[in-house]
């Protein structure tokens, strides 16, 4: 059995790149999100042991562990399922164009897999406007909060479109102001992914 008892600097490390790479396993098997995920491998890792404060690895470190546990195990699958939340993203962001729709997480970064759902970011001045409109398209949808960036609490308007599972986050229309591009994309960036997403799973037909 491992001993955590004394880590110096380099066993914190490695057992940071554990906690990693099993919180990507996490996320690639059973859909868990970053903050879950982290705490059930360091949990799994250590015990009931204290952890240090700084042991756990950042989510850009575990982003890059999804990426490589995807091209490990699902290869011959995941840029098709990529591709195929990207289109759907772009459905929705097409039919909720007046809410200034930005897509977020695992089907923007490229790290979604089977059970990634689709995350919109939604702008506006009264996020009953969003309720109704979607409940003249004949969505029923279920109504939650998520902690924004930050931490202030987001209404969350969840939904099944297509099969798949879609989050609004609502944010008060002055928070575009704050908005950072290199986390989220609005419709013409989306549109670009997927064209990059095509190309790819074009190129690997011919590999």
């Amino acid at each position: 059995m491992t001993n955590f008892n004394f880590p110096d600097n380099d066993r914190i490390d490695q057992i940071r790149n554990e906690i990693a790479l099993l919180a990507a396993k996490l996320i690639a098997e059973e859909g868990c999100e970053y903050g879950t995920a982290k705490r059930r491998a360091a949990k799994q890792l250590l015990g009931n042991q204290k952890m240090h404060g700084n042991i756990l690895p950042d989510n850009q470190q575990i982003e890059q562990e999804v990426r490589e546990y995807h091209a490990l195990f699902y290869a011959d699958s995941q840029p098709q399922r990529l591709h195929a939340l990207r289109s759907l993203a772009v459905d929705l962001m097409q039919k909720l164009n007046h809410f200034n729709p930005y897509l977020i997480g695992a089907a923007m970064n490229g790290t979604a897999g089977e059970h990634s759902d689709i995350y919109l970011h939604l702008y506006t001045d009264n996020s009953k406007d969003v309720a109704i409109y979607l409940l003249n398209l004949g969505i029923d949808f279920e109504v939650s909060e998520h902690q924004g960036k930050r931490h202030e609490p987001l209404e969350t308007l969840s939904f099944m479109y297509r099969n798949e599972g879609v989050h609004l986050l609502i944010h008060d229309y002055d928070d575009l102001k704050h908005t950072d591009r290199s986390e989220r994309a609005d419709f013409n960036a989306v549109i670009a992914l997927l064209e990059t997403s095509k190309q790819n799973n074009n190129n690997s037909e011919y590999d």
